[in-house]
């Protein structure tokens, strides 16, 4: 790929040509590593694999929330908030309290995901996916909406002083909606427009990671520049039509779980490596693909288990005796456990297994368990018990042995 802007005509370039050469408006992959390349289709087909994933209803909701709460923590984590995931989903459930004094930590989420949410509406709705500034500065004004902001710096507003992040100093002011202007161009146009239907998914995700690294460098605003950027890239990747909402989400997750590395990276593209982005495009990929073989192990995992769930309801197929009943239930919900169950604690592994066991005595149980034992639907370990659902793994087709097991 080469990619190359025109001139925004009737604008002023500055001075930023003698700060920050770099601001090319330019991407050059014809020296990139062939290591980009292997990363970039093993992020393609792990995308697919999410995206074709059949799951039941509830279960795509828990994982669109599950990584909505992701998405929102580390967004703001990586900008100093102290809200943990755990606490980032239980706020987003309605079940955090916190004081008075730091309720401004669930402002700071309640302000991306209205942003997250924003993006995802106008793309569902059919909206506009060309970005414009209006844009940008719509997405900062709700993300720092409400919240304390150091003296001048306006919400959705050009910053009133030259900005610095650590060692990397911003562009002069006078020149960032210049580049602002250039950088929407720049991404409008067909510079990153796949060159057939095969490369639209590593050719989006080059486009969201340069997006993201260009509001970094030009950081137009006082403040939130940075959940701007990502914002944006969440916004690149939905509008493809080809990446799902889980997994769109990913990248800010690499960013916060390496955040030190993720401000190495930045400082060293302008600094180290003249401009160059590829270095930046691979730690961003790179994550994308570990963070995306992460989570499609979590959607098999819920694969296997809705498939195992099928099976025993096959194994008992349209048994009504209580005996069947009683039993069906208790390794259904003996399957949701992490971890064997003590024998003593199986009549309380849920309401209605504790209701099918209320009037039985401690036969019935052990009945029960011999029957699901001799099933082969249930393991006795040294007094716990657990579903034998390794079994489904059968279903897979054959493969030889690997020398190295």
């Amino acid at each position: 790929m080469a990619a190359n802007s025109g001139t925004s005509s009737g604008t002023n370039q500055g001075t930023y040509l003698a700060t920050h050469p770099w601001l090319t408006f330019k991407l050059d992959l014809s020296e990139a590593p062939w290591e980009l390349w292997m990363l970039l289709g093993e992020v393609r087909s792990k995308i697919q694999h999410v995206a074709q994933s059949l799951l039941a209803p509830e279960t795509g909701e828990r994982l669109r929330e599950l990584y909505l709460a992701k998405g929102a923590h580390a967004t703001t984590a990586i900008e100093g908030n102290t809200l943990s995931e755990a606490e980032v989903a239980a706020h987003l459930a309605g079940q955090l309290r916190l004081p008075p004094s730091q309720e401004y930590r669930t402002r700071e989420i309640d302000n991306i995901v209205r942003a997250f949410n924003r993006v995802v509406a106008e793309l569902m709705d059919g909206g506009p996916h060309e970005l414009t500034v209006a844009r940008l500065k719509e997405y900062n004004r709700l993300i720092l909406e409400g919240l304390a902001l150091e003296e001048g710096v306006e919400a959705g507003k050009l910053a009133p002083n030259r900005r610095t992040v650590g060692r990397y100093i911003a562009p002069p002011v006078d020149d960032c909606d210049y580049l602002m202007e250039r950088l929407c161009e720049w991404l409008n146009g067909g510079d990153f427009d796949a060159p057939d239907e095969e490369l639209r998914i590593p050719y989006t995700v080059i486009k969201a990671v340069i997006a993201h690294l260009y509001i970094a460098w030009i950081h137009y605003f006082g403040d939130g520049n940075g959940r701007t950027a990502r914002c944006v890239e969440l916004e690149t990747l939905l509008a493809s039509g080809l990446i799902p909402t889980p997994a769109a989400h990913l990248l800010s997750n690499h960013y916060n779980t390496t955040r030190d590395e993720y401000y190495r990276q930045l400082d060293a593209t302008s600094r180290q490596h003249g401009g160059d982005p590829i270095p930046f495009l691979m730690y961003a990929i790179r994550g994308l693909r570990d963070e995306l073989r992460a989570q499609l192990d979590a959607v098999w995992r819920q694969l296997y288990s809705d498939r195992w769930e099928q099976y025993v309801y096959q194994q008992f197929g349209d048994a009504r005796t209580p005996p069947d009943l009683r039993q069906r239930q208790l390794v259904l919900d003996l399957s949701k456990q992490s971890d064997p169950v003590p024998r003593a604690a199986l009549r309380d592994l849920s309401p209605k297994v504790a209701a099918a066991y209320a009037n039985r005595g401690d036969k019935t149980l052990t009945r029960d368990l011999n029957a699901l034992i001799k099933r082969d639907l249930v393991v006795s370990e040294r007094g716990r018990y657990r579903p034998k659902s390794e079994k489904i793994l059968a279903l897979l087709p054959d493969t030889a042995p690997s020398p190295q097991s």
